[in-house]
C-alpha cells in the first residue's frame, strides 16, 4: 500500500516538518507501506511555499481546467501533475492498488482539500495524486478513515 511519507514521520511537508500519525505507524507493523511524497517526486523542494488548487480540484487539474498555485502566486501545476504520474508509476511497478494519503493536501487529499484562498477553508474535492490514482482504479483512503 502506498502511503504519504509525511504520515510516517518523514519531513517532507511544505514547511519541512511532517504529519506523523501513530495509527499509520501502527498499521506499518501489519501492512507493507511504501512511502511517497508526490510533491517531491514532482520536483518541488522541502521546504517549499504552501500551495492550493484554484478553479476546481485534482480532477480538473488533470483535465487542464484548474491550476495549483503557491501562496506567493507562482503556478506549480506541472510539478503536481508530474508527481501524481510518478506516484502512479511507482504503484504500478510494485503492483499496489491501494493508497493511504494525507487528507486536505492539494496532492493527496481524497475527500476534502483547501479551497485555494489560503484561509484554511475546505471544499469537497480531491488532490491531484488522489484523483489520478482513483481514475486508475485505486482505492484511496485518508488517515482520518483508519
Amino acid at each position: 500500500m502506498l502511503v504519504s511519507a509525511c504520515l510516517l514521520g518523514i519531513n517532507c511537508k511544505y514547511n519541512g516538518k511532517n504529519n506523523r500519525n501513530p495509527e499509520v505507524l501502527e498499521l506499518s507493523k501489519e501492512v507493507n507501506l511504501i512511502p511517497v511524497c508526490p510533491e517531491q517526486l514532482g520536483g518541488l523542494s522541502t521546504p517549499r511555499d504552501r500551495a492550493e488548487i484554484e478553479g476546481g480540484d485534482g480532477r480538473e487539474v488533470l483535465e487542464g481546467k484548474a491550476g495549483v498555485f503557491s501562496e506567493k502566486g507562482k503556478e506549480v501545476t506541472s510539478c503536481f501533475v508530474k508527481g501524481a504520474w510518478e506516484t502512479l508509476r511507482i504503484a504500478q511497478l510494485l503492483g499496489v492498488k491501494e493508497a493511504l494519503l494525507k487528507s486536505r493536501s492539494p496532492s493527496c487529499g481524497s475527500s476534502y482539500i483547501y479551497d485555494g484562498s489560503f484561509t484554511g477553508n475546505l471544499k469537497e474535492g480531491q488532490g491531484v495524486t488522489a484523483a489520478l490514482l482513483k481514475k486508475n482504479g485505486f482505492r484511496v483512503l485518508s488517515e482520518e478513515e483508519l
